[in-house]
């Protein structure tokens, strides 16, 4: 019998025209499923992107984007010359960066102690208590927090006080920041969990053969098989760290912590939606996106330059 002397390069080229001849032939079928994506993509996705006209404008709605006043760089100047811009800019940076710093390990932390636990069925029952929280709303997130911590809440009971720490500008950073991290931080452990996985258990043994301890085991053998994915994620996070939603910050803000909980995104939604100002809540917003991606990239290049070469 002769064999088949067909090499690898032949093969998959035949294949490469097979298909292309079958995509030609069929080409309406593949248009009837990429046509609902792609007008869905260009209609709530690209449309969109031209409200940014808006804050350039003096936006009317009545007459529309088209009909309304053009006026520059005029509601980013009065952003930027306001005497509370700087507290508003700084509110949402404390928020972000603290945020970032003590709840982007925590999940971190969470997948290596869960990494550690050798029974299966234990080990669920804990990861189903740690991602309850996520499923909880915001609003109902911030209605506990607020009832924790009433002057006749749990938490001045413990004390053995009657401090009211919804009305404490210096608490406030603390509570929004904790309580972000009890609701998210078992939710975005599942990602490194994950990654945890593709950890070598042979070296892991050959590790605790040597008499490594777990810190060393840590760094030798679970800390590189996730070592990528912790990077990819903080990319994303630096690329975030002004996008703070308003309504976590909105729900708990009061009239006497103002000072601290006023940030960009409240500022947009009170201008926007309450006083009606669009194209100033717009200019704004805009500011606010700008900013984020100049932090994406930079922190892009950083990672790239500290991780030979490695980003997103």
């Amino acid at each position: 019998m002769k064999k088949d002397k067909t090499s690898p390069d032949v093969k998959s080229g035949n294949s490469l025209h097979n298909t292309l001849v079958y995509i030609r032939q069929h080409w309406q079928l593949y248009v009837i499923f990429i046509m609902p994506a792609f007008l869905l993509t260009i209609i709530f996705r690209y449309i969109p992107m031209g409200g940014i006209l808006i804050a350039f404008q003096e936006y009317n709605p009545i007459r529309g984007i088209l009909g309304s006043e053009w006026v520059g760089f005029e509601h980013f100047s009065r952003f930027l010359s306001s005497p509370d811009f700087l507290r508003y800019l700084a509110n949402t940076l404390k928020l972000s960066v603290f945020g970032l710093l003590w709840g982007f390990p925590a999940p971190i932390l969470l997948a290596f102690l869960l990494n550690r636990i050798l029974s299966k069925g234990i080990k669920q029952k804990i990861q189903l208590v740690l991602y309850m929280p996520n499923f909880i709303s915001v609003i109902v997130l911030c209605g506990i927090v607020r009832i924790l911590l009433a002057p006749t809440g749990m938490i001045n009971m413990m004390l053995g006080t009657s401090t009211n720490f919804m009305t404490m500008p210096s608490a406030f950073r603390t509570i929004y920041i904790a309580s972000g991290i009890w609701q998210g931080a078992g939710w975005a452990s599942i990602i490194y969990t994950a990654a945890l996985s593709n950890a070598s258990k042979d070296l892991k043994e050959a590790a605790v053969i040597d008499g490594a301890n777990i810190i060393q085991q840590i760094k030798a053998v679970e800390w590189p098989a996730i070592k990528d994915t912790v990077l990819i994620q903080f990319i994303m996070s630096v690329g975030n760290i002004m996008s703070i939603g308003f309504e976590k910050a909105y729900a708990l803000q009061t009239d006497l912590n103002l000072n601290a909980s006023e940030i960009i995104s409240t500022y947009v939604y009170k201008k926007g939606l309450l006083d009606g100002d669009y194209g100033f809540s717009t200019a704004v917003g805009l500011f606010n996106t700008i900013i984020n991606v100049i932090l994406l990239v930079s922190m892009n290049k950083i990672v790239q330059r500290m991780n030979e070469g490695k980003g997103i």
